[in-house]
């Protein structure tokens, strides 16, 4: 059942229970992402603590979930030259360097960052490359790699 529904993408909490388990039944429970796997006799507080176990588990990663998508639907409303000044920041570029990547002036770099900025509500730069790091773990093609750098700021 546990691979079935990791086959349907449903990631809810499992518990196994069981009379006639094994060592090599219990690692590959654990390794499919199980929560708990409990050999009969066990405790009742052994199931009440996996129970809250998994509990707390879903729910962090439906708030995390939902952050991403949040997120997501807030990089939408970015153009797609507000997209590479954001994967640019992230990779820790000055807007100097960006500039020259991009080939515009340091002006329209800073009005550019100050945009997206405020489109996906970040209130600093430490924020804003904490979201962008928060999309990249969601496998989302927001960043690019990091460019060569100008010819002047080498050395």
């Amino acid at each position: 059942m546990q691979t079935e529904l990791a086959k349907a993408d449903n990631r809810i909490p499992v518990i196994f229970m069981t009379g006639h388990g094994d060592i090599r039944m219990a690692a590959t429970a654990m390794k499919a992402g199980a929560i708990e796997f409990l050999k009969k006799p066990f405790r009742n507080q052994d199931m009440l603590d996996a129970v809250r176990l998994g509990i707390e588990r879903d729910r962090s990663r439906r708030e995390i979930e939902k952050s991403i998508h949040d997120m997501q639907v807030k990089v939408a409303t970015l153009t797609p030259r507000e997209r590479e000044v954001m994967g640019f920041v992230a990779a820790g570029l000055m807007n100097k360097q960006i500039a020259h990547e991009l080939g515009v002036s340091e002006i329209t770099v800073k009005v550019q960052r100050s945009s997206l900025m405020q489109k996906i509500g970040a209130k600093s730069l430490p924020d804003l490359v904490t979201k962008a790091a928060l999309l990249a773990g969601a496998s989302q093609p927001v960043l690019r790699p990091i460019p060569s750098e100008p010819e002047g700021d080498r050395g």
